[in-house]
């Protein structure tokens, strides 16, 4: 084997968002001895990203950044080995370890991996079988592996774009990817740019391009007022994320962009980069909307052809678009989890239990990860995670883990 020697711990964590050092941090509470490993500089995220080195600090550092600081200051107080900058490439797990789970009809028993013996025996797992994990990461120092007894899989999510027409064009770029350079690298994505799609990532990112002195010509919602005002209930009971969403709202009007509501992209288009975006109307199913083109005149009949898409040409020099956020699922699906679909949690997530716990006995899925619902609910279903490790590992009483 190249590289360090294999580490051998309780907990193997993959993912350091607020999902995975919360889990992290909850199970060496505890006494577990936990490693977490993440591809990025540093813990974060993409809610808690930490702005590089090499980029200027801003003024006074918003909720987010704060609470970053505050997540980064909590780990590095811990026990927990943290190897941030080490990319994961491979997980297997010791044979023998599917665990019955619930039934899911749409998502049928996977087949057998035929390569897997194989694997197990060139794995190297060591010979006492309390490792049911192997993790292997490459980063500065090389590649290295992980030997752990139960694993806590905390990738977050990825985003989601529908594609059309130029959207592979230089100056079309994801919201998601839009925030992490508005908050971590202080750039804006373009001089005026379009910022598009569904969901809260649309008036967000637009209220921080005016924020950072650029100018948004436009946020196009696939949603409509109605859709919004049938949330507020449901954030009525969350005063912070209302309050800031209230201000993203404040900083959009004050601005004096336009907000089309009920639009979608139709296409971007340009000479090499994005000049121009078309826009259009949708109707309550997705499909576009279409008006007459000038209409008949009286006593004549509508001819075929003579409506189109309400389109309408906005000039801009990059787009910022997506579509919602969908579980990042590729390494459940390496481990062949049972996963089911849910539209209402991003689409294809890991069939878990309350406690976190998926179809395979010792592994666990938190965060965005295993269904999409923020950061906010991530640190809650890390914490979840951990103690969940550490009262299957013996480390907790059942009702001490309850409790908890």
């Amino acid at each position: 084997m190249n590289g360090a020697s294999p580490r051998t711990a309780d907990l193997a964590v993959i993912g350091a968002g607020p999902a995975g050092v919360e889990a992290a941090l909850t199970a060496a509470g505890h006494g577990l001895d936990v490693v977490l490993l993440d591809e990025h500089p540093a813990a974060g995220g993409q809610v808690y990203r930490a702005v590089p080195h090499a980029f200027p600090a801003g003024g006074h550092p918003g909720p987010d950044e704060a609470a970053g600081h505050a997540m980064r200051r909590r780990l590095a107080a811990s026990p927990v080995e943290a190897r941030a900058g080490e990319r994961v490439w491979s997980v297997l797990a010791r044979s023998g370890l599917a665990a019955p789970g619930p039934a899911v009809p749409e998502c049928p028993e996977p087949n057998p991996d035929p390569d897997a013996a194989a694997m197990q025996e060139e794995a190297g797992f060591p010979a006492d079988g309390a490792a049911r994990f192997r993790i292997d990461a490459v980063g500065e120092h090389g590649p290295r592996a992980v030997f752990a007894a139960s694993l806590v899989l905390a990738p977050g999510a990825v985003e989601r774009i529908a594609p059309f027409p130029g959207w592979t064009l230089p100056g079309v770029i994801g919201l998601g990817a839009a925030t992490v350079l508005l908050e971590s690298q202080r750039l804006l994505p373009g001089r005026r740019v379009v910022v598009a799609g569904a969901g809260p990532l649309v008036p967000a990112v637009a209220a921080a391009i005016v924020e950072a002195g650029g100018a948004v010509a436009a946020a196009v919602d696939l949603a409509g007022p109605s859709e919004w005002l049938r949330a507020l209930p449901r954030l009525a009971g969350m005063p912070r994320l209302l309050g800031r969403g209230a201000g993203w709202i404040v900083r959009i009007a004050g601005a004096r962009v336009p907000v089309l509501f009920r639009h979608s992209v139709r296409s971007a288009a340009g000479r090499g980069a994005v000049e121009e975006v078309t826009v259009a109307p949708v109707g309550p199913d997705g499909s576009w909307r279409s008006e007459p083109r000038g209409g008949p005149g009286p006593g004549q009949r509508k001819e075929q052809g003579q409506e189109r898409a309400a389109e309408r040409r906005i000039a801009a020099d990059a787009l910022a678009v997506g579509h919602g956020l969908a579980p990042a699922t590729e390494i459940g699906r390496l481990l062949r989890l049972r996963h089911r679909f849910s539209r209402a949690e991003g689409g294809w997530r890991p069939v878990t239990d309350a406690w976190g716990r998926t179809s395979l006995a010792g592994c666990y899925a938190a965060g965005d990860g295993a269904g999409v619902y923020g950061a906010a609910a991530a640190v809650q279903s890390g914490r979840i995670a951990g103690t969940a490790a550490a009262l299957d590992m013996g480390r907790l009483r059942a009702g001490a883990a309850e409790a908890h």
